[in-house]
């Protein structure tokens, strides 16, 4: 009789274990994949941030070069005692 009781709680004991084993790796496998989750959210927040900042960048070389332009109309109409806007045509 102790024998069957002393096999009983044994198994009792390994199933336990087994379960505990199988909630803990349920519980990796859903930390990794959360962490994925995260880390392709991420990413695509910077790709966004990314092309925010090449599209401004490019917007103000735009500007930077229209101002430039612009001066260079300036001095070339000083020079040759024109309009900017007679110069811009040139």
């Amino acid at each position: 009789m102790r024998k069957i009781i002393l096999a009983a709680a044994i198994a009792g004991s390994a199933l336990t274990l087994s379960a505990c084993s199988e909630g803990t790796e349920q519980n990796a496998e859903d930390a990794a994949e959360g962490a994925m989750a995260d880390t392709e959210t991420n990413a695509e927040a910077l790709g966004n941030d990314m092309e925010d900042a090449t599209a401004e960048a490019g917007a103000e070389l735009d500007q930077a070069g229209a101002e430039i332009d612009n001066e260079a109309a300036q001095v070339e109409g000083d020079l040759q005692g024109e309009t900017t806007a007679e110069a811009e045509a040139d």
